[in-house]
């Protein structure tokens, strides 16, 4: 069974994973990896979901404030072993929920045409493809999508 845990981007087993997911999107990214790292930085996130199996930290989602009505959704992540079970779903979920809570309307995010699992995620869970927005705006690799919350 999965379990969810709210927290912020001190904790150590969100710190863990997000280490896994940047030696992950190192090698999916290739040259382009120093680009997206500089928006990726996990100081100070304050909304921070971190997912457990039997104890064990498997996946992590984050957001953080977009604008005045969105919430970004970022570091997403599900450790390789567990995939292909819903916990992404489970995780993302619960960031839409605690966005909400917060008097946020929508959720924005922006993931890689090199992540084809990524964009199904986001598509399964109704996610839209929006123009590509702030920092990725004439960005070739990035997809960018949003949901009403």
């Amino acid at each position: 069974m999965i379990i969810t845990k709210r927290t912020n981007s001190i904790d150590k087993d969100f710190q863990k994973l997000v280490k896994e997911l940047d030696m992950e999107l190192k090698v999916i990214d290739g040259e382009e990896h120093l680009f997206y790292a500089q928006f990726n930085k996990t100081d100070n996130v304050n909304h921070v979901v971190v997912a457990y199996e039997a104890d064990e930290p498997v996946g992590c989602g984050a957001v953080k404030e977009y604008s005045n009505e969105a919430m970004e959704v970022k570091r997403m992540f599900v450790a390789a072993n567990q995939r292909k079970q819903g916990i992404a779903s489970i995780i993302l979920k619960e960031l839409e929920i605690w966005s909400r809570e917060l008097g946020y309307s929508k959720c924005v995010l922006e993931t890689g045409k090199k992540q084809p699992e990524a964009i199904m995620l986001y598509e399964k869970n109704q996610y839209k493809s929006i123009p590509n927005y702030g920092q990725y705006k004439n960005v070739e690799n990035s997809v960018c999508f949003e949901k009403e919350i």
